[in-house]
């Protein structure tokens, strides 16, 4: 089978139902494990159904996109802005709320080619730092994000229902070469 170019594209409303279903897919299969069913399905219909997908698609100040192969949704990412946590003392902070890629095209350069997108959205919009929350028990990502200049500066609480989980707060400063600093292409 050949491989097939991934396509960044900002989100659209009509991607609401498909950008529901992975983000609500991608969320189980990395916590299901840690995360009681009940919190886990509380969390996964309040946070990540269609109309809450449309709502932050037609947001102005959120930017998502998504990642296609094909007619393939196999990613996407989310930039906001927004009160970052204490720990983020830096003005013009943005955040990465959510970088998603589906499990079966992981380690096919489909996150790299996201978070370049997410630098990029960074850069234009002026941000300083851009900062994200990741689960700490979440070492892939972990190791993800600090091959990418990110570094721990705090924690806090993320509730998935009732469930408190720990997150790790990550950073990164923004520069003019932030594209020349991160991994080889």
């Amino acid at each position: 089978m050949a491989k097939l170019d991934t396509v960044l594209r900002p989100a659209r409303r009509e991607d609401a139902a498909a950008l529901a279903d992975l983000a609500a897919r991608s969320f189980a299969a990395t916590f299901a494990a840690m995360t009681p069913r009940a919190d886990l399905e509380e969390f996964l219909r309040t946070t990540y159904g269609e109309a809450q997908q449309a709502a932050e698609i037609a947001d102005p100040e959120v930017r998502t996109v998504l990642a296609w192969q094909g007619d393939t949704l196999v990613g996407f990412l989310q930039v906001r802005p927004g009160d970052p946590p204490p720990c983020v003392a830096a003005t013009g902070a943005l955040e990465l709320g959510r970088i998603y890629v589906d499990g079966p095209a992981h380690g096919a350069g489909v996150g790299n080619l996201l978070m370049r997108e997410a630098l990029d959205i960074a850069s234009d919009q002026g941000a300083r730092v851009l900062w994200l929350g990741v689960f700490q028990f979440n070492e892939r990502a972990i190791r993800f994000y600090r091959r990418w200049g990110f570094v721990p500066v705090g924690e806090h609480v993320f509730h998935v229902g009732n469930d408190a989980q720990r997150d790790l707060i990550l950073l990164r400063v923004m520069d003019t070469d932030a594209a020349d600093t991160s991994p080889a292409r």
